[in-house]
């Protein structure tokens, strides 16, 4: 098997694995991450309706006047604040943390740290 075709694979599998157990309710909604090389995007999904509720990246134009260098941890610390201030707007106060694919771990683990200091719990 080719080696981009079995790292696509283990990424699945992890993701599926994670999926398993974290469903997201009007109530606790999912914080999901997706994270790429320039960038990390994330938000908060209501599964039973199939809702984004609030979503926010480090490509949105006021995120990107303010930052040049958007894959650093402090840029993901900032976008995990930004969820929550517009998540506590809408009256969300908890949610459910779905790393997806990635682990607890650097850009990941500081949006997750950065949404707990702005107020969210999970």
């Amino acid at each position: 098997m080719k080696a981009q075709k079995l790292i696509q694979r283990r990424r699945l599998r992890r993701r599926r694995h994670v999926r398993r157990k974290v469903i997201g309710t009007e109530s606790r909604p999912r914080l999901t991450v997706f994270r790429s090389g320039r960038h990390i995007y994330c938000q908060m999904i209501n599964d039973h309706e199939g809702r984004t509720l609030v979503s926010a990246s480090s490509t949105e134009k006021e995120f990107r006047t303010v930052r040049q260098n958007c894959a650093t941890a402090e840029a993901a610390a900032e976008i995990g604040k930004l969820v929550a201030s517009r998540a506590l707007k809408k009256g969300i106060s908890a949610a459910v943390f779905d790393r997806g694919p990635y682990k607890y771990h650097g850009r990941v683990k500081a949006l997750a740290e950065g949404a707990r200091e702005a107020g969210l719990k999970f």
